[in-house]
């Protein structure tokens, strides 16, 4: 994800004390983005809660998030509700931030660098960062219904102009929650882009 996608997630933003209602411990604490290794971000956040107490810099970093969000996965055929990290690779820092913290956070494990060009991490407002965090409530009154589907499989439309036509899978995309199904119009196989909760899986 760009810095331009980060920036972009952040437009819905809602007031910050719906989300991050705990007061920065200092003032001169602000906000910023952590790349890490894709999967491996609750282990960079305990990582790094571990080597700030062993160099004694609490007093320099406030809180650690990760971007959550609670999804619906359908396992062994019952429906069960997971925490998934929405922007893997991304962990958010609070934090006054200066060299030698710049130095212990880069040499944390599975840690790729700071979210900005070069060696100047960008600051993010309290704003900013509530906005991307706040998915996380968003999505508990409902939350996202992911079904596991498999290239070639095949489906059922159940919904809009493609209704009762069946198809093959194509391509998936986990992040949109979309499907790409070969369908046959007029004798052709055409690809139909259409939302998981569209479709029905067919019974082998």
């Amino acid at each position: 994800m760009s810095e331009k996608d980060v920036t972009m997630a952040a437009d819905e933003q809602i007031p910050a004390e719906q989300v991050l209602d705990a007061a920065p411990a200092n003032e001169s604490f602000k906000w910023y983005i952590i790349h890490a290794y894709s999967g491996f971000e609750r282990k960079v956040k305990e990582s790094l809660e571990s080597r700030i107490r062993a160099y004694n810099l609490e007093n320099k970093i406030g809180r650690i998030e990760i971007p959550l969000e609670p999804t619906s996965e359908v396992r062994n055929g019952k429906k069960v509700t997971i925490d998934r990290v929405f922007l893997p690779g991304y962990v958010f820092v609070e934090m006054d931030l200066d060299n030698d913290l710049w130095h212990v956070i880069k040499n944390t494990p599975r840690v790729t660098g700071f979210l900005g060009t070069g060696d100047k991490p960008v600051a993010l407002t309290e704003a900013e960062v509530s906005g991307m965090l706040n998915r996380t409530d968003v999505s508990k009154e409902s939350p996202t219904l992911k079904i596991k589907f498999a290239k070639g499989e095949q489906v059922r439309i159940n919904e809009g102009p493609f209704a009762n036509f069946n198809g093959a899978v194509d391509d998936i995309n986990e992040d949109k929650q979309t499907l790409k199904v070969m369908v046959t119009i007029f004798g052709r196989s055409t690809p139909v882009e259409i939302e998981f909760s569209k479709v029905d899986k067919m019974e082998q």
